[in-house]
């Protein structure tokens, strides 16, 4: 634990590399100023049709702005991307799969996939989601169930 009481945080799983955490961070940082703001943070999750209260982005805010400036900035928000051990990352981990399975069934289809990616601006087809979903599909239903969206973000690139 560290010494304010929140588990320290792990090594990163999903991705190490500062390029793709760059990516996403520009996805949230819409105006190019080097910081993400409360309304920036709120604009790409409803985006996401998280339906984030504006008490829970105060809330997330918080939890990830280190330096306690009112942004978060691209150091703030790799330490982020890094997760915490235990329960904390497990339940960042399901509230993120849940942000993609649109109709609740416990799986992502290429088609909820494409929705979200399209949302966040990403240029690819159905097609092209079928087979990023191929890839990490093990039991060959033509979805990601969680398990498998976990295995997909432990991969490195």
């Amino acid at each position: 634990m560290a010494s304010n009481g929140h588990p320290k945080p792990a090594p990163l799983e999903c991705s190490q590399d500062m390029n793709e955490v760059q990516k996403v961070f520009d996805r949230f940082d819409s105006n190019h100023d080097g910081k993400i703001s409360p309304e920036e943070l709120s604009g790409v999750l409803e985006k996401l049709g998280s339906g984030v209260s504006p008490k829970e982005v105060c809330e997330i805010m918080e939890d990830i702005d280190t330096n306690k400036d009112g942004f978060i900035n691209l150091q703030e928000f790799a330490g982020f991307c890094k997760g915490r051990d235990g329960d904390s990352a497990d339940k960042e981990l399901r509230e993120a799969f849940e942000l993609y399975d649109q109709d609740r069934n416990g799986l992502i289809s290429a088609a909820e996939l494409h929705l979200i990616l399209t949302r966040l601006g990403e240029q690819c087809s159905v097609d092209d989601c079928a087979g990023m979903i191929k890839s990490f599909d093990t039991d060959g239903d033509g979805n990601v169930s969680f398990e498998e969206f976990r295995t997909m973000m432990a991969v490195k690139p």
